[in-house]
């Protein structure tokens, strides 16, 4: 039989939660039933709680949310201000006095007759005034357009003479022979277009029977000139220095390539001469049939009585 003072297992036993024991107990698994303390055989962790605070983020800059930055642009002040505008004003008057000045030169020349001409030709070089569709009458385009075609096939000619002769030069021919084709294309073209073309367009555009007589003495000689090249006879010019019919004939049996280079020359001056001598044909009719014959004797006596005063 138990003793009198034994204690009671059933009771309620008063533990301190904060107790040294109470937390190892707790920890362990220990539980106090009737007194006794046993241990569980799987024990429960109770992980342990940290009471960590994050750090704050950095505040965000003003842009942030604003990619683009303000850029501070001094502005001019009233003086600034009122010193470009008078410069302004004065570029202007002065761009103003200048278009007045060109204009009244050009009223000047109109009233005088003087037709100031723009270069335009070629288109990717201007050197010479040329536009027939707007100052050559419609009847007279197409003669004057194969009349400046003559112009070209000239300058063809003349291109393709130095090519033959520098080939015949590279083949043994004497140097000279090379620098007369040069100064025949040199001297040539310019000439040409100063000495006959142009009189023929101002004579189309003005009517102008002295021009019409610059003309024909002109074209004249180069119509001679394109004939005796397509011969090229040993006179008056040095030996080959023409591509024509006798000189290819020459060397076409010492040197193949270089006569077919000029029987090429003699076919181009064959072809400038008949084309030339149809355009002289043509102008001598139309100025002809226009009473250009009365109208040029009555300049050359207005030339004459001025001469003579």
């Amino acid at each position: 039989m138990a003793g009198r003072y034994d204690p009671n297992p059933f009771d309620e036993e008063e533990v301190n939660p904060f107790s040294e024991s109470a937390t190892r107990g707790k920890r362990f698994g220990q539980s106090n039933l009737g007194g006794g303390a046993f241990y569980t055989t799987n024990p429960v962790s109770v992980p342990a709680v940290t009471n960590s605070r994050l750090s704050p983020l950095p505040p965000e800059p003003a842009d942030f949310y604003n990619p683009t930055a303000t850029i501070d642009i001094p502005l001019d002040s009233a003086q600034d201000l009122k010193k470009k505008e008078k410069e302004l004003q004065a570029k202007e008057a002065e761009l103003r006095k200048r278009e007045q000045e060109v204009r009244r030169r050009e009223e000047a020349a109109a009233r005088a007759g003087i037709v100031l001409e723009e270069k335009n030709w070629p288109p990717f070089f201007p050197i010479i005034h040329h536009d027939i569709a707007n100052e050559i009458p419609i009847h007279l385009q197409r003669l004057q357009y194969v009349a400046f075609t003559t112009l070209l096939g000239l300058t063809l000619c003349l291109t393709w003479n130095i090519i033959a002769v520098t080939a015949a030069w590279i083949r043994g021919a004497a140097v000279t022979i090379w620098f007369l084709a040069i100064i025949y294309f040199i001297s040539g073209v310019p000439g040409a277009y100063v000495l006959w073309y142009r009189p023929l367009y101002r004579a189309f555009r003005k009517d102008s029977a002295l021009n019409f007589g610059w003309f024909f003495i002109f074209y004249l000689l180069h119509l001679g000139f394109c004939i005796f090249a397509a011969v090229a006879p040993p006179v008056v010019f040095k030996g080959k220095s023409l591509a024509g019919i006798l000189p290819a004939i020459d060397l076409v049996g010492d040197h193949v390539i270089v006569g077919i280079f000029y029987f090429v020359g003699f076919g181009l001056f064959c072809l400038e001469s008949v084309i030339s001598f149809w355009v002289i044909q043509q102008v001598y009719m139309y100025f002809r049939g226009n009473g250009g014959a009365a109208q040029m004797r009555q300049e050359a006596a207005r030339g004459a009585v001025r001469a003579a005063f």
